[in-house]
């Protein structure tokens, strides 16, 4: 799936049946059910989903567990615009070319 498809997946009911978690969370985060969202991603142990968990909490605006997370998943506190991250979050487990210099998880 690329990029694209997986945003125009955002006009169904409910996500593809091949989305990893991650993406799954993030589907549901487009969708604006944060907290569908984070069910997923909230004891997955995985780096790229505590990548989504870290966005998450970022964007809850509990900036302290968005940073607890983004060490867990190894990566540096992001603070580019939230679309910017999730964007990159969606290529980066799509595994896409990154768009606009933002960390993949």
């Amino acid at each position: 799936m690329s990029p694209e498809e997986f945003r125009t997946s955002l006009t169904l009911d409910s996500p593809p049946q091949m989305l990893t978690a991650p993406l799954t969370a993030l589907w549901w985060d487009a969708k604006g059910d944060w907290a569908r969202a984070h069910g997923l991603v909230d004891e997955l142990e995985s780096r790229e989903g505590m990548a989504v968990h870290a966005y998450l909490h970022r964007k809850e605006g509990t900036d302290w567990n968005a940073s607890y997370w983004y060490d867990r998943a190894g990566r540096q506190f992001c603070r580019p615009a939230l679309e910017d991250e999730w964007q990159a979050l969606v290529e980066g487990l799509l595994g896409a070319p990154v768009s606009g210099g933002s960390t993949p998880p």
